[in-house]
């Protein structure tokens, strides 16, 4: 596939940005019904094996390119993926939305300032940990450990992925590296995800998976891939940084979850922590080619959960 950036694309880069991030929240908001139906194991099990074999049918994984020393790297990365979704999936089962996405974004920006090498970085996730108080709301008596819990692990999750990609990111990128890494986070769900939608599973709750692959990983990739070709990742990335607000209008929309002020708050600490720590915490490309060519594994990247 040529790297050449598309000169047809009506839709302006921020646009194709913004719509990344709404495909993923909405994923993410409508995957609500299917994990009351096979849990959220079953549900991350379905999501990525549809997404796996679409990203087989449109792309050749590049197997004969693999070196040894690639392989446990390709393999955390995809179990580092299943895992990410799985937890993720088991947060929003117990927490609001946005309050799960601002969680699970600790991670990458984390990851974001411990890059940036400066002691001054590491404010922005002290901030963005403060909108989480703000969103969680510990004082009102009600708060849901568990979820907080799995939304937390799936932090990690995410800033592993971005280690492991950082890694691999120079030999395997966009829909190449994702037709390897996929079908291991697929098999990597099925461990549990297969028992626990066994007997739940009918064409209708395959139809909604497929729908729901389709809204994230296949449809984000394809815009980000777009948007970084005609935008720096500096820019995308401080863009990204609204995805926890994203998970919260989505929250609001469509499971109707209706944050109060305070938790107004919180996500807004968090959307400028994120976009705060892009001014130093990425790794700059080797070249404007390179740049275009790549998912930066920084903030940027969504992760195909």
């Amino acid at each position: 596939m040529s790297q050449r950036a598309p000169n047809n694309v009506p839709v302006p880069p921020w646009g194709l940005a913004v719509a990344a991030m709404l495909s993923v929240q909405l994923s993410s908001a409508l995957s609500v019904d299917l994990i009351a139906a096979v849990g959220p194991t079953g549900t991350a099990w379905l999501r990525l094996s549809v997404g796996a074999l679409v990203f087989l049918a449109i792309a050749r994984p590049p197997l004969r390119t693999l070196r040894r020393h690639d392989v446990p790297v390709l393999l955390g990365l995809g179990v580092a993926t299943g895992l990410m979704t799985i937890a993720f999936l088991a947060s929003i089962e117990r927490i609001p939305l946005g309050t799960a996405v601002a969680i699970e974004f600790l991670g990458p920006l984390t990851v974001a300032a411990v890059r940036s090498h400066s002691a001054r970085a590491l404010i922005w996730p002290a901030l963005a940990l403060l909108g989480v108080v703000l969103l969680t709301e510990p004082w009102a008596g009600e708060i849901n450990l568990a979820g907080i819990g799995l939304a937390g692990l799936a932090a990690v999750g995410w800033a592993v992925y971005i280690v492991l990609t950082q890694r691999i990111g120079d030999r395997f990128t966009g829909i190449g590296a994702l037709s390897l890494t996929v079908p291991v986070a697929a098999a990597t769900a099925a461990v549990v995800g297969i028992p626990q939608s066994a007997g739940h599973l009918n064409l209708g709750v395959l139809s909604v998976a497929f729908g729901l692959a389709v809204l994230m990983p296949v449809l984000p990739m394809a815009l980000e891939m777009l948007a970084l070709r005609r935008m720096t990742p500096t820019a995308f990335g401080t863009l990204m940084a609204l995805e926890p607000a994203f998970g919260v209008l989505l929250g609001l929309l469509v499971l109707h979850q209706q944050p109060s002020l305070t938790q107004f708050g919180g996500i807004t600490l968090v959307v400028l922590a994120g976009a705060a720590a892009q001014r130093g915490g990425r790794r700059q490309p080797r070249s404007r080619e390179h740049a275009a060519a790549r998912t930066d594994p920084g903030l940027i990247s969504q992760g195909p959960k």
